[in-house]
């Protein structure tokens, strides 16, 4: 019998490279199953990476240059993914939960 092991997809939504990056490296150390298929900067460049990669987890900052993490989110049709927030702003983590968030973690990682 084979025995496939599920590979997880991941995008990555944040504005600044180096978090980006780090979350790339901490994922690839710790976390075989978790492949990282995308990374975006901003909500325009989020959306198409959620639509064409179809991941089944979301690495998302809440503050980008054209909007928020919270505008990708209503922008998607059906949330079929996880949710984890990486940002700088404790604001933020009551909304976080409101959209059932996996996660809230607070910069710099």
């Amino acid at each position: 019998m084979l025995n496939f092991l599920a590979v997880m997809k991941a995008v990555i939504i944040d504005d600044e490279p180096a978090v980006g990056n780090t979350i790339s490296s901490i994922l690839k150390k710790n976390f075989s199953d978790i492949v990282v298929s995308a990374k975006a900067g901003t909500v325009a460049e989020g959306l198409t990476a959620i639509m064409e990669h179809k991941p089944e987890i979301v690495f998302l900052d809440v503050e980008l240059p054209d909007g928020t993490g919270f505008d990708i989110l209503k922008r998607v049709s059906s949330i079929t993914f996880r949710i984890i927030f990486i940002t700088g702003h404790r604001e933020y983590a009551l909304d976080a939960i409101k959209v059932s968030a996996l996660d809230y973690i607070l910069k710099p990682i």
